[in-house]
């Protein structure tokens, strides 16, 4: 139980363990002021037994001095109870908030691999699920169980100033509701990883279910995959039926103890009273503390069952936060960080690399220079130089699963390479600091990715406080303008996560707008224009030369009018360069190329 209690408080950034802390010596105020009210019960009994028994006379000052203990008992503990339970809120709050913050931007530098083995549910489920135990759940539970500890430890030890012998009637109860307490942990310790787990299959399948309707819906599968869906909720159902199954008899039988030891202190205050060693006055008093000594501890016990699961939900995280991240400071052979952005004459003068010699074309903007990459073991890149000129456009052809699409995030540093080494204007990718390097590269994908929020945050998404002019301004450039303003709110429409409130076209060019915003001096486009209806395309071509004008270029693409103009054309197939030169170079060689165009010619020409 401690371990986890450290492990909670590691896992809690500085400022909010400061207020766990100090919530903690406040509960111990708090624990005092709880414990004076044995002092104002036995002054009571004393006075009356006195006064019944022994004839002696009432003094009224006897009800003031219970009074007033019993005052500071109750504002004490009232002042005490809100101060722990505000540091408790504001630091289990703050912590989740913070911690969801920490592993959202640690997740930005973890290599794009990580993300393909493993499962969005169980990230989404840390970030959700865990966090709002940490939150909510593990603070209440962890100080619960504190408090409980502290109450009844600080009662046992006032006892003693009564009667050592009650006292140790007390400490036993207590000692065995600890035992029972550890088999309660004991009998959770398999099943909350279980539970764990279960989450966060849970949430995988729900959001695989909603992300893939379409398919299902157009495959008929709806039946088939609601069962797997109805399989996966109810195998988190039976894990939670299990895990309660298991804690409610030991839970009972733990409740039985804290009954029963107080039990057993009224018992042998009863005795000792009637063998003469113990005041009619103490005998009452110890009667009254039976009744109060396990109320705390019995409280805390209950959510002890929590603990386990807590562990595991921080140690997720913790294991999370843990994972290696890419080399993101960028540091040069002066050990300085580089600076934002390009300085394309001062970085062109850079001395060469210290990671691999720099490619032979001195006018390379970007060069890949004998680069090897692998999935595992699975060989993806194979020995690919490339040299890209400055203000050029590279077309990026070839078969499917020849390794294009990973060529160009190797460019963009979204992997390291294994092997080689890939330069930016004479400087190694992996010598710029993470977000800088980000600031030259500018992409849009085939399936444009846009947030639940209004058309201009996503719009001016790389640059939050760009005025709404700049917006504008991006937008007309990405031929998006005319069907922003159509829309209801115009660029306050907040379309639906994903951008599912909009066509495929639109996507693509907001997404093209965002990128015209950033203004980087890079552009990797992968089948930026694949998947767009006729109606659109004249508009989105419109919108890519806007945002490629005297821009590097970097596309993979398969639209024959789109590849033959390229400076220069890559065929990767199998990892490797297959051919390279321009349009009419490659048809004339008649290989790989030629034969894809060919073939782009039929699939043109058919009609239905």
């Amino acid at each position: 139980m401690f371990g986890t209690l450290i492990k909670f408080f590691k896992f809690c950034d500085e400022e909010n363990r400061k207020k766990f802390t100090g919530s903690i010596i406040v509960g111990i105020f708090n624990s005092l002021f709880m414990a004076l009210r044995i002092g104002a019960v036995a002054v009571m009994l004393r006075g009356v037994i006195g006064t019944a028994v022994e004839g002696q006379p009432f003094e009224t000052k006897t009800i003031w001095i219970s009074f007033c203990i019993m005052c500071v008992s109750m504002i004490g503990g009232i002042i005490t109870r809100k101060i722990t339970a505000m540091w408790q809120c504001e630091g289990g709050y703050r912590t989740c908030a913070k911690k969801r913050i920490e592993i959202a931007e640690h997740l930005r530098y973890l290599p794009m691999g990580y993300f393909n083995e493993n499962s969005l549910g169980e990230i989404t489920s840390v970030t959700t699920n865990t966090m709002e135990a940490v939150g909510d759940v593990a603070t209440r539970a962890v100080m619960m169980v504190f408090q409980g500890l502290l109450d009844t430890s600080l009662i046992i030890v006032m006892l003693f100033f009564f009667d050592w012998r009650i006292a140790l009637v007390g400490l036993a109860g207590f000692a065995l509701f600890e035992f029972v307490n550890f088999f309660m942990r004991f009998a959770v310790k398999n099943i909350s990883a279980d539970k764990i787990r279960d989450d966060a299959a849970e949430i995988g399948k729900v959001l695989e279910y909603i992300q893939g309707i379409a398919e299902v819906k157009a495959y008929n599968l709806v039946g088939k995959r609601s069962r797997e869906l109805n399989d996966v909720i109810n195998r988190r159902k039976k894990t939670l039926i299990k895990m309660e199954m298991r804690c409610i008899p030991v839970s009972n039988l733990q409740s039985l103890v804290a009954k029963l030891s107080g039990v057993a202190m009224m018992i042998a205050s009863l005795y000792f009273y009637l063998a003469g060693s113990m005041a009619l006055a103490d005998c009452a008093t110890m009667l009254v503390c039976s009744f109060m000594l396990f109320n705390a501890l019995e409280a805390g016990g209950n959510y002890s069952a929590l603990l386990r699961t807590i562990d595991i939900g921080v140690t997720k995280a913790s294991k999370i936060l843990a994972l290696p991240t890419m080399d993101i400071e960028g540091r040069d052979n002066e050990g300085e960080s580089l600076p934002p952005g390009l300085n394309p004459q001062a970085v062109f003068d850079a001395p060469p690399s210290p990671r691999g010699s720099t490619p032979k074309t001195p006018a390379a903007l970007i060069a890949a220079q004998n680069i090897d990459f692998a999935y595992d073991k699975r060989k993806i890149i194979d020995d690919i130089s490339l040299s890209i000129p400055e203000h050029s456009t590279t077309a990026i052809v070839g078969p499917s699963g020849g390794g294009k699409t990973t060529f160009c995030h190797l460019l963009a540093r979204f992997w390291d390479v294994d092997k080689g080494s890939v330069t930016l204007k004479g400087k190694d990718v992996r010598d710029y600091s993470m977000d800088n390097l980000m600031k030259n590269y500018s992409f849009v994908f085939q399936n444009v990715y846009l947030f639940h929020d209004t058309i201009a945050n996503n719009i001016r998404f790389g640059q939050p406080e760009a005025p709404m002019e700049k917006v504008i301004a991006a937008a007309k450039k990405a031929c998006c303008h005319d069907f922003i303003s159509q829309l209801p709110d115009g660029y306050d429409t907040v379309i639906g996560e994903g951008g599912a409130s909009l066509s495929g076209g639109e996507r693509q060019r907001i997404s093209i707008a965002r990128a015209i915003m950033k203004d980087s001096p890079i552009i990797i486009l992968d089948e930026a224009t694949a998947n767009v209806d006729p109606e659109n395309e004249r508009d989105l071509m419109k919108a890519i030369e806007e945002l490629t004008r005297e821009k590097t270029v970097i596309m993979i693409a398969h639209r024959l009018k789109t590849v033959r103009n390229a400076d220069q054309i890559v065929v990767i197939d199998k990892g490797r360069i297959a051919e390279q030169g321009k349009h009419e170079e490659l048809i004339a060689k008649g290989g790989i190329y030629a034969r894809f165009i060919d073939s782009r010619k039929e699939a043109v020409s058919w009609k239905l």
